[in-house]
């Protein structure tokens, strides 16, 4: 796997036909991520508007950027580190994100008056502060709900815009090359759509991975009889 020396990140991984952690889904989780409650296991499929999976996700906008899968601010920056990826626009992520659980009262990694702005937690009263749905249904009764969901869009950019630069400076220190960030990610993507129909085809309840990434190529090394298949995506010297 090493070019030229170039440094090689390696991330565990593990592939299971069914998750029983109360999504029930089919796919891979870095194993990190195992035991994090709200972090859903993913395949190769992607999405419309992004050619890459929310496993690639994972990988490429938060684990090598230093985030977590988890909590809503770290989902800010990953969102802003995926559309510089992608060129895909988070605002409607984030207005899905609104919608789903902040207007719902529920804040992943801290408390709704820790996560508001200043400009508007000012506005709540101390008797509402400790209850993250009293805090939220204040707002919505002071600003209206259109009006707060506008604000919290523009929170979502300025908490990805504030912690951009320690994600990216978190992603230099692996050693990868942060030009190639689009590169890693289609790399990882062909790996994924390569392994999948072999996955479905012989159905292992479990698969341990390793995936191994470095500036010039990434590889999928697995047990049992799946072998390792790899992807290099510029030719190198």
């Amino acid at each position: 796997m090493q070019a030229n020396h170039e440094p090689n990140v390696i991330i565990e991984c593990t592939y299971q036909s069914v998750w029983r952690d109360g999504f029930g889904a089919r796919g891979w989780k870095i194993n990190q991520s195992i035991g994090d409650p709200v972090v859903i296991a993913s395949t190769a499929e992607s999405g419309t508007r992004i050619p890459t999976s929310v496993f690639v996700h994972d990988i490429v906008d938060h684990h090598l950027c230093g985030l977590k899968l988890s909590g809503h601010r770290n989902e800010a920056t990953a969102l802003l580190l995926l559309q510089q990826r992608t060129q895909s626009n988070p605002a409607s992520d984030f207005e899905q994100l609104i919608n789903e659980d902040i207007i719902q009262g529920y804040v992943n990694g801290e408390s709704m008056i820790d996560f508001l702005p200043q400009n508007l937690r000012k506005d709540i009263p101390l008797r509402y502060r400790r209850d993250d749905k009293l805090s939220i249904g204040f707002l919505c009764g002071l600003l209206g709900e259109a009006q707060l969901r506008k604000e919290l869009v523009q929170h979502f950019f300025q908490m990805g815009h504030d912690n951009r630069k320690m994600a990216i400076k978190k992603w230099n220190k692996t050693g990868l090359d942060y030009s190639k960030r689009e590169n890693i990610g289609l790399s990882i993507q062909r790996l994924l759509s390569r392994i999948d129909p072999v996955l479905l085809s012989n159905n292992p309840t479990v698969v341990h991975g390793q995936l191994h990434i470095n500036s010039h190529s990434c590889q999928l090394e697995m047990d049992h009889s799946f072998g390792s298949i790899s992807d290099h995506f510029i030719n190198t010297p």
